[in-house]
């Protein structure tokens, strides 16, 4: 019987109906403090310490700071010093603040190898869809979830449906994968994918790096989709070759019989267009809420999009080329890596942030900053003006010092733009890095197709 990539993996895993084995848990300090705190009332263990890695993320900050200690915030010190000493108790190896390895969550498990394909992937936060770029089944989880992978190494979780999003035709020049993905959510909508586990595939999906495949299965959990992946292939081997976790030789016959098999039937299929996608920047507080660059802010069709309008302050009509912006941020689980910094410094290299605009680049771990570093990209951030900081998941959320103020609107490479997302009655735009790093030096959004051939 044909079967699909996620189909190989889920029976391969199910233990039990709806109970899954978790090869892979990692934890960071907002949603396992409750969690360690119930293994503890229970006389529990963690049942596979050698299957668990830690890392403090989400309210550290990126100034610098060495140790929990030096943490300004008391609620993000206490998170952090709590994650440490749960796990010094536990056995669970942990990279926590001051450690060179330590990072978001979703960046520092593909980049040590220890998200390999074939697994089941599971965290304490819903952008885990990332690892699905290396063809694993990775679900983000709640924090009673947590506790219980903790303890049995099992998941409860009713099987979710099959999706395909199928694309065709190339991409076009200046059009990034993230692009293909807001332009992807905006066509199926943020409740397409409900009850799926989507598999991107298709010519555009083969040409990505792992960094571009991990873009678009970061935002699976944006359009509804419970988990995102893509086939492994020879890109996928090439990035794991030689990394601290992978296997030595890797076992790339068995990781190519995961691709879906010819003849295989999703529960539901899309197609998308590669080659009619153009820079997209979002407009509302919903990543569907998006457009061409080359748009306008549209006409609101429901109360939700009259709402987002007022919200966002813009007014149906104005060109999203035309609208004005305070804040630029470069980082997230979505565009922090080498990559991402890679396309965001040649944009900027050679000129300067507007005077109107605050920018920032967050790398997305220690090991991309020590990368980024060496190759010079923090010069050319720092020459153009930008604040170069340290890692973590900085302004992607409103959950450290990291945020902005009350109006303050932001062209940001993170994933979520709803109403607070990134600090109290902040106005967050979702776009590309190019695109963050040409609209820091202009001050508003350009099509980076035709401003990179202007100034070229």
């Amino acid at each position: 019987m044909a079967k699909s990539l996620y189909e190989k993996i889920w029976d391969a895993h199910e233990v039990a109906p709806g109970l899954i084995y978790v090869d892979l848990h990692m934890v960071h300090e907002v949603t396992s403090p409750q969690a360690f705190d119930g293994l503890r009332l229970n006389g529990r263990r963690v049942r596979r310490p050698d299957r668990t890695l830690a890392t403090a993320d989400h309210n550290v900050p990126t100034d610098g700071s060495k140790i929990a200690a030096q943490i300004a915030d008391h609620l993000s010190r206490v998170q952090v010093e709590a994650l440490e000493r749960n796990c010094e108790e536990f056995g669970i190896p942990v990279y926590s603040i001051g450690s060179d390895r330590q990072g978001i969550v979703h960046v520092i498990g593909p980049e040590l190898g220890v998200t390999q394909p074939g697994m089941t992937v599971v965290c304490g936060d819903s952008h885990t869809a990332t690892h699905g770029a290396f063809g694993a089944l990775a679900v983000g989880i709640g924090t009673s979830e947590v506790e219980h992978v903790l303890a049995t190494q099992t998941l409860i979780q009713p099987k979710p449906r099959s999706m395909r999003v199928h694309y065709r035709s190339e991409l076009g020049y200046g059009v990034t994968p993230k692009d293909l993905i807001l332009a992807t959510i905006g066509q199926m909508g943020v409740s397409g994918g409900v009850g799926h586990v989507i598999e991107y595939a298709g010519d555009p999906i083969e040409r990505l790096s792992m960094e571009g495949r991990m873009t678009i299965c970061n935002m699976t959990i944006e359009g509804g989709g419970r988990a995102g992946m893509v086939a492994p292939d020879d890109v996928t081997f090439e990035w794991l070759e030689g990394r601290p976790a992978a296997p030595d030789p890797l076992p790339v016959d068995e990781w190519r019989s995961l691709r879906t098999d010819d003849g295989v039937e999703f529960d539901r299929e899309i197609e998308v267009d590669a080659s009619t996608i153009s820079p997209q920047v979002t407009w509302g507080t919903t990543p569907g809420m998006v457009a061409p660059v080359t748009g306008e802010v549209p006409e609101p069709r429901t109360e939700g999009e009259e709402r987002a309008l007022r919200y966002m302050d813009l007014a149906p009509g104005t060109p999203i080329r035309e609208i004005p912006l305070d804040r630029v941020f470069i980082g997230s689980c979505t565009n922090s890596r080498i990559g991402d910094l890679r396309a965001a410094a040649e944009v900027v290299k050679g000129r300067q942030v507007s005077s109107s605009i605050d920018a920032m680049v967050v790398p997305g771990s220690q090991q991309v900053k020590a990368q980024a570093e060496a190759e010079g990209l923090d010069e050319v951030f720092r020459s153009a003006g930008f604040d170069w900081r340290s890692a973590g998941c900085s302004m992607c959320l409103g959950m450290n010092p990291d945020i902005l103020s009350p109006g303050e609107r932001c062209a940001s490479t993170s994933n979520r733009n709803f109403e607070g997302r990134q600090g109290r009655g902040g106005r967050t735009h979702l776009v590309s890095p190019e695109m963050a790093a040409a609209a820091a030096v202009e001050g508003h959004f350009v099509d980076i197709r035709d401003w990179e051939r202007a100034i070229a």
